[in-house]
């Protein structure tokens, strides 16, 4: 399938940095006008700027005015693609109530708000990406806040690509990956957990930016491909 955006603009929320920011520069090599956009409005334009033909905007994935404003000030776009995250990864009994809402409201509310407010100027070959994660399909305590977000964005995408119909809907969704998410951990820490993910799983290694940037152009681009979660961990679910 020959990959090819000329023309097309791509919407990449969370685009300022790590794998959004690989996203939304594969894009642009491709040929698409990208929007990168993040709560922080000036990280957004600071990454945009290292980009051929792209912008920046502030979108608060959690806050509906904020994607309001951002759809009618861009008015229609292609392709959005949505990376944001909010973890609250501690024991059930250690629930946050707010932290636990912020969780839903940047991996599932806030993606329907971007479906509620983009979607009806998109064409009908537009597509949305979300992002699941391989701890949906591995319950492990403390992640179950983690875990049942991460579900609720395989579900959401088969309901909004029936909604939505003709634009496609689809998620990603990631293993352990290399994509500068892990920086902050000590060295010897972060060396520890890849080699102890590598070695239980088929892959036998963590994942790259690359791998999930491939998964993620090739959905963009993949007109019969509309409802699925796209598991790209390695074979981690079987582990």
């Amino acid at each position: 399938m020959a990959q090819t955006l000329d023309g097309q603009t791509v919407l990449v929320v969370g685009g300022a940095k790590n794998l959004g920011l690989a996203i939304a520069t594969r894009a642009a090599e491709l040929g698409a006008h990208v929007v990168i956009g993040a709560r922080d409005g000036d990280a957004a334009v600071t990454a945009a700027a290292g980009l051929e033909n792209a912008r920046g905007i502030s979108i608060d994935i959690t806050d509906e005015s904020s994607i309001a404003a951002a759809a009618a000030e861009l008015g229609g776009v292609d392709h959005i693609v949505a990376t944001a995250a909010a973890h609250h990864n501690v024991p059930v009994t250690a629930l946050d109530h707010d932290k636990v809402v912020t969780a839903f409201e940047a991996k599932v509310i806030g993606p329907l708000m971007l479906a509620k407010h983009f979607a009806p100027a998109m064409p009908a070959t537009g597509s949305i990406v979300l992002f699941s994660g391989v701890a949906a399909w591995k319950p492990a305590p403390g992640k179950a806040i983690m875990g049942i977000t991460n579900g609720a964005v395989s579900f959401a995408v088969s309901h909004l690509a029936k909604e939505l119909a003709p634009i496609r809907v689809n998620a990603i969704s990631p293993g352990i990956i290399d994509s500068g998410t892990w920086d902050g951990m000590p060295e010897s820490d972060r060396a520890a957990l890849f080699d102890g993910v590598a070695g239980s799983i088929p892959a036998r290694r963590v994942g790259t930016t690359a791998d999930i940037v491939d998964a993620a152009t090739w959905l963009l681009t993949a007109g019969f491909v509309s409802g699925e979660t796209i598991h790209v961990e390695g074979g981690a679910r079987s582990a």
